[in-house]
């Protein structure tokens, strides 16, 4: 089998309700992540584009969260809306999508 040609990773962490830095799955159904797979299978992308759970990216204040590699786009504010578009214009066409991004300033600085 050759390499994915995109490798999506879902953040399927669920928290309490009351936990300070929230959770990118709060109900913990894991339905976004059920979202990529259905869009992904639908389009016949499989298996060269895969969507997999992921636990904890730690970037909660900016969730849910949705990450890309091998491009390394990372995606913020995620709903089971945006799926189709991200697999479109991000997957098939190769470009990033502004509102969604989490620009690397942004990672990784919560205080």
């Amino acid at each position: 089998m050759s390499k994915f040609t995109s490798h999506i990773f879902v953040c399927c962490n669920c928290r309490s309700s009351d936990h300070p830095r929230g959770s990118c799955d709060q109900a913990g159904y894991e339905k976004l992540r059920s979202a990529f797979k259905a869009e992904i299978a639908k389009r016949g992308l499989k298996p060269a584009v895969r969507a997999n759970k992921a636990g904890c990216l730690d970037q909660c204040e900016l969730g849910p969260i949705v990450v890309i590699y091998p491009q390394q786009i990372w995606y913020g504010g995620v709903t089971e809306k945006d799926v189709s578009r991200i697999i479109q214009k991000t997957v098939v066409e190769g470009n990033i999508l502004d509102d969604l991004l989490i620009e690397d300033d942004q990672l990784n600085v919560r205080d």
